[in-house]
């Protein structure tokens, strides 16, 4: 595949209104769920992203069918399913090969999973995984790669030992699938789990405490004994890029069907950068005309965002408010609790001209507001990629990125959605400049 590249020219006022895309850290569970129904699962408002269409590849290998219906559809009928090994290649593009543990388990009885790739932010354990997958009766074998094998699932009251999104969904996915009743105990509970959580309950599970850290579920026989359909709800880390974008670019934008009910925390932590928006309907608007003043705590000290497991300030927000706390007026702390690379990204802000001091893998002090100068970037991760991105749009003068495949495998047409709103985004193949 050509290696490709954004050519950006900053200082544009942006204008109009965007709509997220799919969930994307929904999508990719829901559609490796869906091999747990033998009858045919009709997806809508799946984000056609690079992450997807790999783990689309991957399912299609295992024999079951399908393909995309549309732009953004996707149907699925995983009547067969009979290969119990995947492709390593194609597992160690994605993270999100690992979450077809638990439905291939279901089907096969016995699989073999290569090592997951995906964004390298630091150490990304997959004990939990394997030892929720273990109390609900899988048998697990480590080599190089995973052998699993269960006679079936059965319910049990499982502890997770830290509340890992993609673990839960695996545990989810086998508790549905399970003969009896699971406790699911220090669950992860991001919209993302929600929007897996409806949909195996359309599939015909019984769940309560979606959206908290407990959840039972009543599996059963009953799992998938219908065709059903299910729209992917929107994505709210894009929405919190979106929001950064107006900030720093000064602009006024409309993100329509913004999904409020799952942004307070991300809203809050902006609020404390000096950015308010507004509610309209289902739609958020973010104003032009924003203070763009950090606010201090108490007594005037230095004030702190921090990421933390669901509900608080969400981590794969973390890089697009670093971004946009360069140019806020005043001193803040950004703490990443939880991986232990994500903030290495900050010097290629410091290269565009922001003051940032790295205080240890886990906390950068920023003080604002810095005039940013384009630069020649390289995308390390999605979200420090479109944090780069919205760096780029708002420097003087002109940012190549490069790597922009990384930023794709999150963020759907993202250089068509932008230059829509009036940015100045020329995606190139490098080979021929």
């Amino acid at each position: 595949m050509p290696a490709v590249q954004y050519v950006v020219e900053g200082g544009s006022k942006l204008r109009g209104s965007i709509r997220p895309s799919g969930n994307k850290n929904a999508a990719l569970p829901i559609v490796a769920a869906a091999l747990i129904s033998e009858n045919p699962v009709h997806l809508d408002n799946v984000p056609r992203i690079r992450d997807l269409e790999t783990l689309v590849e991957l399912i299609r290998s295992t024999g079951a069918e399908i393909q995309w219906t549309g732009q953004n559809s996707l149907d699925i009928h995983a009547k067969e399913v009979h290969s119990r090994q995947l492709d390593p290649a194609l597992c160690a593009r994605i993270r999100a090969s690992i979450l077809l543990a638990a439905p291939l388990l279901h089907r096969c009885g016995e699989i073999t999973l290569p090592p997951p790739g995906g964004d390298v932010i630091g150490r990304r354990r997959l004990d939990t995984h394997f030892l929720a997958l273990e109390q609900l009766g899988a048998k697990v074998r480590v080599d190089d790669k995973f052998h699993l094998t269960a006679s079936g699932f059965t319910g049990a009251d499982v502890f997770l030992d830290e509340p890992s999104v993609t673990a839960t969904e695996n545990a989810l996915v086998a508790a549905a699938a399970a003969k009896g009743v699971t406790i699911l105990r220090n669950a992860a509970s991001e919209p993302h789990v929600q929007d897996l959580a409806q949909f195996l309950i359309t599939l015909g599970a019984r769940i309560e405490g979606v959206g908290t850290n407990t959840m039972t579920v009543h599996g059963g026989e009953s799992i998938g004994s219908k065709a059903v359909s299910h729209t992917i709800g929107p994505d709210h880390i894009e929405v919190g890029s979106f929001i950064g974008l107006a900030a720093v670019t000064k602009s006024e934008l409309r993100i329509e069907k913004a999904g409020i009910e799952h942004l307070r925390s991300t809203r809050m932590g902006f609020a404390r950068l000096g950015i308010e928006c507004r509610e309209d309907g289902e739609d958020l608007i973010v104003p032009a005309d924003q203070s763009l003043e950090i606010q201090s705590d108490i007594g005037g000290h230095v004030p702190k965002i921090e990421d933390q497991p669901w509900p608080a300030f969400p981590a794969d927000t973390m890089s697009i408010a670093i971004v946009t706390a360069t140019q806020c007026k005043g001193l803040v702390l950004m703490h990443e609790k939880m991986f232990e690379s994500r903030l290495f990204f900050v010097d290629k802000l410091s290269t565009m001209g922001a003051r940032i001091v790295l205080c240890d893998p886990h906390r950068a002090l920023v003080s604002g507001p810095s005039r940013l100068r384009g630069a020649n970037l390289e995308s390390p991760d999605i979200r420090a990629g479109m944090a780069l991105l919205i760096a780029a749009l708002c420097a003087d003068g002109t940012s190549v990125i490069n790597n922009v495949g990384q930023i794709e495998r999150g963020y759907e047409r993202i250089d068509e959605r932008l230059s829509a709103l009036g940015a100045t985004i020329k995606r190139v193949d490098d080979r021929r400049k």
